[in-house]
């Protein structure tokens, strides 16, 4: 009927749903307890989803995300509004942000194309989101990633906290000395071209 999400099978109600008009009170009854589910479970998955927003927007929170934004540096996005404006920017918009963030409001800009070249030949695209943006999901990622972190696999390193290109090589190396024949590596923005 659902996942441990608590999503459900959209077909599946369907189903049900042509299966309660008929004059089965067993079936009636098992889709009306479907929808019962259902409906207990958007409330919680809403719950969840505002709990979290809510800890995003923790002014610790967000003041955090700040730092760790002005740290990286890097180039402005389509608004030109550069990693240095942005403290003075969230001083004067710091409580707009969170109202815009909890209201659902929120919207991110359109991200700059850049084309840097690649050092075998070519070119490689970069976007590069506003520094606006930036904070936000640094903000985001700062709540979910302790909570999405132990779920994934031990043999992942592409940006994830504590690991590093070096780590992936070091463990392909182990692999090898194991006799292992087979390392994977799989570049996810190729797979979906």
């Amino acid at each position: 009927m659902s996942d441990k999400h608590g999503a459900v099978d959209r077909e599946m109600v369907k189903d049900m749903s042509h299966d309660a008009s008929s004059d089965d009170g067993i079936k009636a009854s098992a889709f009306e307890e479907l929808q019962r589910f259902t409906i207990q479970s958007q409330k919680r998955t809403l719950e969840e989803t505002k709990t979290l927003m809510e800890a995003v927007c923790q002014k610790d929170n967000l003041r955090q995300a700040l730092k760790r934004v002005m740290t990286n540096k890097g180039s402005a996005g389509i608004d030109d509004m550069t990693v240095a404006q942005l403290k003075q920017w969230f001083a004067e918009n710091e409580q707009n942000l969170i109202d815009s963030l909890l209201g659902d409001v929120y919207k991110p800009q359109p991200v700059r194309r850049v084309s840097i070249p690649k050092p075998g030949g070519g070119q490689r695209d970069l976007g590069i989101p506003t520094v606006i943006d930036r904070l936000v999901q640094q903000a985001l990622m700062q709540v979910l990633s302790p909570i999405f972190e132990q779920y994934f696999s031990n043999s992942s390193f592409g940006f994830r906290p504590g690991r590093s290109a070096h780590q992936a090589i070091k463990q392909a190396q182990e692999y090898v000395r194991e006799d292992r024949i087979w390392v994977v590596d799989i570049d996810l923005e190729k797979f979906f071209r």
